[in-house]
């Protein structure tokens, strides 16, 4: 028995505003494994959808049609086919329960978690109807906080790359929900701002 056998990749999927408020500033975000366990993140397979059909997207975040963003993120999670069905079987149950709680999670939002259902793996979102849904089923989540914490831990980033992102989204009005509370509880300690000139 070889007992230096790679363990496997732990994937981790994440949502279209985690990947905006990431990307950029760590770059390149997507299939690049850190950290002891092989982490590596995925983005849910909608986005270039959700993306290109919303003007305000494009014109917001127009960085993402450049080359090395679009070549980033062109790796995606293999699926089975029977992991297809599974996805499609959960799917089915998300969207129902999405309707009995009344919450907007959109068609895309709703394909990632079934696929994070199936594959039993986590999704990043700061999406407070995402995390409900996911909380129903006991899907894994973490906030975008959660994740940059994971990668400090791993050492994949340090507390000044931290700064800096949060910095941006400040300059940018772009904070996840509950920020200053989640900021502190994450990391121990306020986020410090640095001016952009």
């Amino acid at each position: 028995m070889n007992t230096h056998q790679k363990i496997p990749q732990s994937r981790i999927l994440i949502d279209s505003n985690a990947y905006f408020r990431l990307a950029q500033s760590i770059h390149p975000l997507l299939s690049q494994e850190f950290g002891s366990k092989r982490y590596c993140l995925y983005i849910i397979d909608g986005f270039e959808y959700e993306y290109f059909r919303s003007s305000r997207l494009k014109t917001s975040f127009s960085w993402v049609q450049q080359e090395e963003y679009t070549k980033n993120r062109a790796q995606k999670i293999n699926r089975s086919k029977k992991e297809k069905n599974e996805t499609a079987f959960n799917l089915e149950y998300l969207n129902e329960t999405a309707k009995e709680l009344e919450l907007t999670t959109s068609p895309v939002d709703s394909e990632a978690l079934a696929l994070a259902m199936t594959l039993s793996i986590p999704v990043v979102t700061d999406d407070s109807d995402m995390l409900k849904l996911a909380s129903e089923y006991e899907i894994r989540t973490m906030k975008t906080l959660e994740l940059m914490k994971l990668m400090l831990d791993e050492g994949h980033i340090d507390n000044q790359k931290i700064d800096v992102i949060t910095s941006y989204w400040d300059y940018s009005k772009d904070f996840p929900k509950d920020f200053v509370k989640d900021f502190s509880s994450i990391f121990g300690r306020e986020a410090k701002k640095i001016i952009f000139k």
